[in-house]
């Protein structure tokens, strides 16, 4: 089977990281499916990925929504080919100190960075398995690493760390290795937001933070796509039930 052949599924791909994965694995030649909560939102991506005459599919998914993902993922094996390559981005935020997290604030980040990495997942593996060839790629965080004001994704992401590595034992004679990327601070719509929360400029806010990387710059979609892209090659077969820090210097 040729790379061209492939299909890959991305979980979160209209905007920030998930977007700069899916336009990699495209350019690598992968057919690849678009996944977010909102379809529409999809179709700038797809637009692109199409224009550079790449092959992709725009599917909206709540991916905490077990009987939808189901149908999400059976569309996607029927229109686009039986994907072999998932990558778990999909992924919100509700920070809060403890004392003052609500219990919807913990279940919702909790819903869609397990829940939806488990039910993405347990959808895809047959598909990976019947294929004797397949990877998973799941975002995880330095967060994992604690961080204060969030509890609910820190421990989200930690548990993310220990399902991937669960993956690489129970797939790994199948031919399919999962390993995890815990990305430092990236510039996206999720750091601004977090920037505008707190009441600073987001230049501010990067600047704060960019101090204390030791190669001196914040991080960009395409370092973590870049890091996505060797997890997902042909090459990276005997590397399974790792976690990458691409984080500008040492964590973990």
């Amino acid at each position: 089977m040729t790379t061209s052949t492939r299909t890959a599924i991305v979980t979160g791909a209209a905007r920030g990281i998930g977007a700069g994965v899916a336009r990699r694995l495209a350019e690598d030649g992968f057919a690849v499916a678009v996944l977010d909560l909102d379809e529409t939102a999809c179709k700038d991506v797809l637009a692109e990925i199409e224009a550079a005459g790449g092959r992709g599919l725009a599917v909206g998914v709540d991916v905490a929504d077990e009987d939808a993902v189901q149908a999400a993922v059976e569309r996607i094996a029927a229109e686009l080919g039986e994907p072999t390559v998932l990558v778990n981005n999909a992924g919100i935020i509700r920070d809060n100190l403890l004392f003052k997290m609500t219990t919807s604030d913990w279940d919702a980040v909790m819903n869609v960075h397990l829940r939806g990495a488990f039910l993405m997942t347990r959808a895809v593996q047959g598909y990976m398995t019947k294929a004797g060839w397949g990877r998973i790629v799941n975002l995880s965080s330095i967060s994992a690493l604690g961080n204060r004001g969030q509890a609910n994704y820190a421990a989200a992401k930690a548990g993310v760390q220990g399902f991937t590595k669960t993956l690489a034992f129970e797939l790994g004679r199948f031919g399919v290795t999962a390993n995890a990327i815990a990305p430092g601070f990236i510039e996206t719509e999720m750091t601004m937001a977090t920037a505008e929360r707190m009441g600073v400029s987001f230049d501010d806010f990067k600047a704060a933070v960019v101090k204390d990387i030791p190669v001196g710059r914040g991080g960009l979609p395409a370092d973590i796509a870049h890091a996505v892209s060797f997890f997902a090659s042909e090459g990276a077969g005997f590397v399974s039930g790792q976690v990458l820090y691409v984080a500008g210097g040492p964590k973990a």
